[in-house]
């Protein structure tokens, strides 16, 4: 399931999309899978699986339902297991909190080039556990389909200084030497322009977010401002 609105034109029109979810049946309470219930893939096999093909996973809560909002013009929040990462795309938001344990299912689609899972509230839910995902330490010319959907952290100077791209978000370019990557900042994440307009040229920043991938440009998305740290 490919999902892109070929009909618009603003820079990140391709996010405004509607998430056609099939309807599954409600999902329990129970952690544990229900007799003949759906296989769960780990999410390395579900982003393996070919689009509009149904897959069910479990994992972390990386990124809170609602934080790319402004971009994406869904409710969507990205889990993470030992084998990977994806993005979850909703119409309507669910009340998860960081590091919360999730079942997801849903069908393998993109956005703008995003792997992503499309599901519905009835099709999502907490299962018992808890964990806080660390992010892997990545060069900044490393950010690329390999860890596409996973928390990292990149660390570099800033090659090129704030563009703004609202209302979706605003950019900023770091390069730590090996190529660099362009962070998006998505304005539902809570930042504030003026703030990052104070960001110089050569000035050394550690980010932690998701690795996104709009169209052709890999990207990564702080999820708040704590994301975003300046050396003094």
């Amino acid at each position: 399931m490919v999902i892109r609105d070929r009909t618009m034109t603003p820079l990140r029109s391709s996010f405004l999309c509607s998430i056609a979810a099939l309807a599954l049946a409600a999902c329990g309470d129970t952690s544990d899978p229900p007799p003949g219930g759906p296989e769960i893939s780990t999410i390395a096999e579900a982003r393996a699986v070919a689009l509009d093909g149904e897959t069910t996973v479990e994992g972390f809560v990386t990124v809170a339902p609602g934080t790319f909002s402004s971009a994406t013009s869904e409710q969507g929040f990205a889990i993470q297991d030992d084998s990977g990462g994806v993005y979850v795309s909703l119409t309507e938001k669910l009340d998860f909190a960081l590091d919360e344990k999730v079942r997801v299912t849903g069908r393998a689609g993109e956005m703008a080039k995003l792997r992503i899972i499309a599901s519905s509230p009835a099709q999502v839910q907490r299962v018992d556990g808890e964990r806080t995902v660390a992010p892997e330490d990545v060069a900044t010319g490393d950010v690329k389909e390999p860890v596409e959907g996973r928390l990292v952290r990149v660390s570099g100077q800033v090659s090129k200084t704030f563009e703004d791209d609202s209302p979706h978000g605003y950019k900023l370019y770091v390069d730590d030497g090996s190529g660099e990557i362009q962070v998006f900042i998505h304005i539902s994440a809570g930042f504030k322009a003026a703030d990052l307009m104070g960001i110089a040229m050569g000035d050394s920043l550690a980010v932690t977010g998701f690795t996104s991938q709009y169209e052709d440009t890999y990207e990564v998305a702080p999820r708040a401002p704590a994301d975003l740290l300046r050396a003094q």
